[in-house]
């Protein structure tokens, strides 16, 4: 990537001053581009941003996953728990670097990519998966605060409480989220330095306590168990691709390319792998972890009370922060719909969807873990026929027209025709069906899902193959010349340090 050409910077657009504030306590931004004079962010922020994204018990769930579903012994948990990380957040990494280009949300960067009327497909899809995402981390959040009030004061969950602790839940990542960027970056950095603390805490604790002969003990599973394994784990990561940008926007066009990208998957990584692991250590004396209805009580019977108890607090300000990160793109991604409301307003959508959702899933459902990896599944699908085309568009471009990116009229640069780029909707569509084809689910399986690669659960890579391919041969409608001031003269150089 940093060996692009540097292209012209694109015109500053500008709005009033009372609308530009970042700097307070609520961010005030919301689809329009970032004046370069206001990008005073720092690559190194990105490290604890992600930390953030992915501080979840549900990694433990999924690390015992691997070991009791997927057959793993902890060496091949091991190289999942590394590869999957690097595969994911690379990617997000990579998008992440439109942000800076761009200085604007990653959807609304998208509709140069698509066309001002296409970019609403991919867009409400993106939208849509996202309730998901977000009912399952306001689920495991209110497990969280179950969990805590059975371990101190013997309260049982009934109905009820449930309403009472999801409504909590997704209230307090309301705030969070609607507050906007300072609050999410000043929230990961604390909980990266507790969280760290309290996983050394567990760490310890289960390195004195676990029958480490039955763990070295148990035989390999199957390669294609291990390559599913890989792309279930990625598929968390996988789901903040499009939200990269939403990140890296306040950072300056100079930042450097390779240490976002660096950031991201360090941030993520020293999260993703000590969790799996720990989930498959904790699954060889719990063998019935990974099915049980409630994926975080667990915890308290695995762990001490003086241990498990503010572990599950700090999991739940991890979880907390998580779905906060992704309410605050959804909000964007609703305005790029139409929703014509200020970005805090647009997240209050998803809080209600996360809690009539998060409700049914608590109260009907009869089983959690196979719910979240049939979701996992689907989700990975639905994002990777984006990332093949934006991600080639990326290599062709490096710039966006800001004042474009806000016209939705048939007088914006990025409308093409009526709308549509058709090249960028035809990759993307036949990308979405061909990852379908390929996948199974518990309650859908599609007819090539017993091939090779449906078996490998590799859907999602046809996904991003097929239409990044598809996108980058077919005839290229020419992308609108980015505008500079005529009193400025064009940089020249590389793309970022």
């Amino acid at each position: 990537m940093d060996d692009l050409p540097h292209a012209p910077p694109p015109r500053e657009y500008r709005v009033p001053a009372e609308e530009t504030a970042a700097d307070g306590a609520v961010e005030s931004r919301g689809l329009e581009p970032v004046p370069d004079g206001e990008r005073g962010g720092r690559v190194r922020e990105l490290f604890p941003t992600w930390v953030a994204a992915n501080i979840s018990v549900l990694l433990l769930t999924m690390g015992a996953g691997l070991v009791i579903f997927n057959g793993l012994n902890i060496w091949q948990v091991l190289v999942v728990a590394v590869a999957a990380p690097v595969v994911s957040y690379g990617m997000v990494g990579l998008i992440s670097i439109a942000g800076k280009r761009g200085g604007a949300p990653g959807m609304a960067l998208s509709r140069a990519v698509f066309g001002q009327r296409g970019n609403l497909f991919p867009g409400a899809l993106i939208w849509v998966a996202r309730w998901g995402w977000e009912t399952i981390n306001a689920v495991s959040g209110a497990y969280a605060v179950l969990t805590v009030l059975d371990l101190l004061f013997g309260v049982r969950a009934n109905t009820p409480l449930i309403v009472v602790t999801l409504l909590f839940f997704v209230g307090c990542t309301f705030v969070v989220s609607g507050l906007g960027i300072n609050a999410l970056r000043v929230c990961s950095t604390w909980s990266t330095y507790l969280f760290g603390a309290f996983s050394v805490l567990v760490l310890g604790y289960l390195l004195f306590t676990t029958d480490w002969a039955a763990v070295f003990a148990k035989p390999a599973g199957s390669t294609t168990m291990m390559v599913a394994g890989i792309g279930t784990i990625a598929a968390g990561g996988i789901s903040w691709v499009p939200s990269g940008p939403d990140f890296t926007r306040y950072l300056p066009r100079t930042a450097s390319s390779r240490g976002l990208v660096g950031a991201t998957i360090g941030g993520a990584g020293v999260v993703v792998l000590p969790m799996v692991l720990m989930g498959a250590v904790m699954a060889v004396g719990t063998p019935d972890l990974a099915g049980a209805q409630d994926p975080v009580s667990f915890i308290g019977e695995l762990l001490p009370t003086w241990i498990a108890v503010p572990y599950l607090l700090v999991a739940l300000v991890g979880m907390l922060l998580i779905n906060s990160m992704s309410m605050y793109s959804a909000g964007f991604t609703a305005q790029t719909l139409g929703i014509r409301v200020p970005r805090a307003a647009a997240v209050s959508v998803n809080a209600v969807i996360s809690l009539v959702f998060g409700f049914l899933l608590m109260v009907v459902a009869t089983g959690f873990f196979g719910s979240f990896i049939s979701f996992l599944t689907l989700l990975a699908v639905a994002f990777s026929a984006w990332i093949g085309v934006f991600g080639v568009d990326m290599l062709r471009r490096t710039s966006y027209d800001g004042p474009a990116l806000l016209d939705t009229t048939p007088g914006s640069a990025y409308w093409y025709r009526g709308g549509f780029a058709w090249q960028a909707m035809t990759a993307w569509g036949a990308a979405l069906v061909t990852g379908l084809l390929f996948t199974r689910v518990d309650w859908f399986s599609g007819p090539l899902a017993s091939t090779w690669i449906g078996e490998n659960g590799l859907g999602w890579v046809t996904g991003i193959l097929t239409s990044g391919l598809l996108y980058a041969v077919l005839p290229r409608t020419p992308a609108p010349a980015a505008q500079t001031p005529a009193e400025e003269p064009a940089p020249v150089g590389s793309l970022s340090n």
